[in-house]
C-alpha cells in the first residue's frame, strides 16, 4: 500500500495538507468573474423557420439524403478510411474535372479559399497576372492576386458581355504574362464565357498559366480541363455538385505544378500551401484536421455525379434551364443576359420598373417558402439551376412563387402562360429531368 492510500486505495491525505495550498482567494476570483453569468440564448429550433425554404438561389442549392446523411457522420481525419476516401473523392473529382492529373486535392474552406490556394501558389511578388473581369468573382481572382504581390493588368469586359478570344490575345501579345484568370461563369451578372476552350488554349500558346473558376459551373456544363489546356481549375461543394458549403476541390495541371515546386518566394498561407496539402490530400500524411465530415458528403455528392453521368447531367441542366427560361419570359419578364452569353446555371431575371427586387424575394420567403438571389447592387433576380435545383419539381415550385410574387408586391406577370410554357418545356423532354 502506497503512503497516503487506505487499504482501498482511496486517498488518505486531508485536503488541507496538499502540497500545492489553494488560494483562499480562488473562490471570490471565480465567484467575482468578470462574466460569471452565460449568455441566454434561443435554441436553432427557435431560429429556423418552421418549414425549411426551397434554396433556389445562387447557392448554397438542396442537397441529397446521402449528402446529407454523410455530413452527420465523423471518422478519424487519418487512417486507413479517411485514405479510402481521399482516393475515391480524387478519383471522382478526375472525372468531373476530365483530368488525369495527380494533383487533385480538396480545400478546407469555401470556393473563394480555393480560388486563393490556387492564386497564392501560382502568383509570386512581380508574377505578371493578366485577370479578365466581368464581375464580382472575376474581380476577386484579380484583387487576390494584387495582394500577394502580383503585376495585375485587368481586361474590364463591357457589361453583360463575355470575353472575346481576339482582345484577350491582343492583351498576351505583348504583355509577357505568366498566369492568366477567367471565370466559366459569371454568378453575379449571369454571363457566361462561351469562348472559355478558346481563350484558355491562347493562353497557353503564350506561356501562359491558366486559372479557371468553375465555381458555379462544374458538373452542370462541360468543363474539360486536359482538352482545353487549363492548369487551375477550381469548384466549391454546396453549387453543381449538390453538397455542403465549406469543402471545395481544385486541380493544378503538371504544369502549374511545376511552377509551384520552383517558386522562389516563401508561401505566407500555410493552410493553403499546395504543397502541404498535397502531404495529406496525396501522400497520406498529415496537414491539418481535414473536415471530415465534409469530406464524406462531397464524396457523396461526386458519387451521385459518376452514377447520373456527366453526359446526362448536363443534358438535365440545360432542358430544366431552358424550360425555367421559357416560362419566365412567357410570363412577361426579362431575362438579365442575351442568349448567346447566358450562364444556365444562374439565371438573371430584369425586375420590372417600378418593383423592388427585395421585396419580390421577402415575398417568395414569406408567403411561398422558397429563396432566391438578389445580386450585388443590382436590382435584379437570381435563380439557381445547379445540381437538385434541376429538378422538375423544384422548377414549378419556383416560378409558380415568382409570379405570384411580383403580383403581390403591384407587378405583373402573366402567370398562366409562364406555367404553361415550363409545363411545355419539360413535357417535350420527359425523361430527361
Amino acid at each position: 500500500m502506497k503512503p497516503g492510500q487506505t487499504g482501498d486505495g482511496r486517498c488518505s491525505i486531508p485536503l488541507s495538507s496538499s502540497p500545492h495550498k489553494r488560494d483562499p482567494g480562488s473562490r471570490r476570483k471565480i465567484d467575482g468573474m468578470k462574466f460569471p453569468k452565460p449568455p441566454g440564448i434561443v435554441p436553432l429550433d427557435n431560429i429556423l423557420p418552421d418549414e425549411p425554404l426551397l434554396m433556389m438561389g445562387a447557392g448554397p442549392v438542396p442537397i441529397p439524403n446521402k449528402v446529407a446523411y454523410a455530413n452527420s457522420l465523423v471518422i478519424n481525419h487519418l487512417g486507413d478510411t479517411m485514405n479510402k476516401v481521399v482516393d475515391q473523392v480524387k478519383i471522382m473529382a478526375r472525372y468531373v474535372f476530365q483530368t488525369s492529373s495527380g494533383h487533385v486535392m480538396g480545400v478546407s474552406g469555401p470556393a473563394s479559399a480555393a480560388m486563393e490556394m490556387a492564386i497564392c501558389n501560382l502568383v509570386e511578388p512581380g508574377t505578371r497576372v493578366l485577370s479578365i473581369c466581368g464581375g464580382l468573382f472575376s474581380r476577386r481572382l484579380a484583387e487576390m492576386a494584387v495582394r500577394v504581390g502580383g503585376d495585375v493588368v485587368r481586361l474590364e469586359l463591357p457589361d453583360q458581355e463575355p470575353a472575346r478570344p481576339e482582345q484577350v490575345e491582343a492583351l498576351l501579345k505583348d504583355g509577357r504574362f505568366q498566369v492568366m484568370t477567367i471565370v466559366q461563369g459569371e454568378t453575379s451578372n449571369t454571363v457566361w464565357n462561351r469562348d472559355l476552350a478558346e481563350i484558355c488554349r491562347i493562353a497557353k500558346s503564350y506561356g501562359c498559366l491558366n486559372v479557371v473558376d468553375a465555381v458555379c459551373t462544374l458538373s452542370t456544363m462541360p468543363m474539360e480541363m486536359e482538352e482545353w489546356e487549363v492548369d487551375a481549375v477550381i469548384t466549391g461543394g454546396q453549387k453543381g455538385l449538390s453538397s455542403i458549403p465549406g469543402v471545395s476541390l481544385i486541380a493544378f495541371s503538371d504544369d502549374a505544378w511545376e511552377r509551384i515546386e520552383k517558386r522562389n518566394a516563401p508561401m505566407a498561407h500555410w493552410c493553403l500551401d499546395a504543397r502541404l496539402a498535397d502531404q495529406f490530400w496525396n501522400k497520406q500524411a498529415y496537414h491539418y484536421t481535414a473536415p471530415v465530415s465534409g469530406v464524406l458528403a462531397l464524396h457523396e455528392a461526386l458519387r451521385l455525379v459518376c452514377d447520373e453521368t456527366l453526359p446526362a447531367r448536363f443534358r438535365r441542366h440545360a432542358m430544366c434551364s431552358a424550360a425555367l427560361q421559357g416560362g419566365v419570359e412567357a410570363m412577361g419578364l426579362e431575362l438579365l443576359t442575351p442568349a448567346y452569353c447566358r450562364l444556365n446555371s444562374v439565371v438573371g431575371i430584369t425586375v420590372p420598373d417600378g418593383i423592388s427586387a427585395e421585396r419580390v424575394r421577402h415575398a417568395m420567403s414569406e408567403l411561398y417558402k422558397v429563396e432566391i438571389s438578389g445580386a450585388f447592387g443590382l436590382n435584379i433576380l437570381r435563380i439557381g439551376q445547379m445540381g437538385e435545383q434541376s429538378r422538375t419539381h423544384n422548377l414549378f415550385r419556383t416560378l409558380h412563387a415568382l409570379g405570384s410574387a411580383i403580383r403581390a408586391v403591384g407587378g405583373k406577370a402573366d402567370l398562366p402562360a409562364g406555367m404553361a410554357e415550363l409545363e411545355r418545356v419539360l413535357a417535350s423532354n420527359a425523361n430527361v429531368a
